[in-house]
């Protein structure tokens, strides 16, 4: 198979299931897609920017896309493209936004992928933590990106000057291209992260997940990241070097070498994070 073509067939968690009907009336442009899936979900994070109480109950863990649109359906019966009061929209974080495009996409035999990484418009940090959906285009001959998060609203907040259907390639840093930026001391490892987890240790886990995620697992015992020991922490040589390998495992990958085998092989020896062993 072609890079491509291992982006068209839908996953375990991107497929719709029963309801995939629901993308019947669906606009044709990817720009019109990540409107209306930006009025389906708000980020658990961004909730009180809504009007929604801290005590609204609201599910943070990502959905597989047919439990979503369940879900949907139960906050709000309608087509998709209805809009949608805040509170009878559903709760999740970036992960589910990106996940819910690729399965729009790849449902018009549209390649698509999730990735992980991080992106330079969203929060105080210079580099956080973040996911968003790549599409190929047959016009472009390459890769684009696109985040389906940024509504009207955030787009007002953030003070987005960009298609969020297109991202810029500086916008969004995969966690490979972060951690070889940082291997090659261009940016500074504390530049990226996750609130107060920061540095090497989580560019090392958004590595692994980011290489999970090519490979179409896009949840993984890496997702607990929270719940490792402080021990669990001290990145060592071996490690370094493994990391380094990876990162360029997974360039390669992107240049366009047919080398999906080998990242399957890869992700497939690093399905558990040390924590969980």
């Amino acid at each position: 198979m072609t890079i491509q073509e291992c982006y068209v067939r839908q996953d375990a968690l991107t497929d719709p299931g029963e309801l995939a009907g629901a993308y019947d009336d669906l606009p044709e442009t990817v720009s019109g897609l990540c409107e209306v899936i930006s009025g389906l979900i708000i980020h658990v994070a961004l909730a009180e920017r809504y009007g929604i109480p801290p005590d609204f109950p609201m599910i943070r863990q990502t959905q597989p896309v047919a439990d979503r649109l369940k879900l949907i359906q139960t906050s709000f019966a309608g087509p998709l493209t209805t809009a949608r009061p805040p509170r009878s929209r559903t709760f999740g974080t970036c992960r589910d936004y990106a996940l819910l495009l690729c399965s729009m996409l790849r449902s018009r035999s549209i390649p698509a992928r999730v990735r992980c990484g991080f992106a330079t418009y969203i929060g105080d940090d210079i580099y956080h933590d973040h996911w968003i959906c790549e599409y190929w285009s047959p016009a472009d001959q390459r890769w684009l990106q696109a985040d389906a998060q940024l509504d009207a609203l955030q787009i007002e907040q953030l003070q987005i000057r960009f298609d969020g259907a297109n991202l810029p390639r500086d916008a969004f840093l995969t966690a490979s291209q972060a951690w070889r930026m940082v291997r090659s001391n261009a940016v500074a490892a504390g530049a990226f992260g996750h609130g107060a987890a920061r540095g090497l240790w989580f560019l090392h886990v958004n590595v692994y997940r980011d290489l999970l995620a090519l490979t179409n697992r896009q949840m993984s015992a890496w997702d607990s990241w929270r719940d490792a020991a402080p021990a669990s922490k001290v990145l060592k040589v071996d490690a370094l070097a493994e990391l380094d390998r990876l990162a360029d495992v997974v360039a390669a990958f992107e240049d366009g070498s047919d080398r999906f085998a080998v990242l399957d092989e890869a992700a497939s020896r690093n399905l558990m994070p040390p924590w969980s062993r």
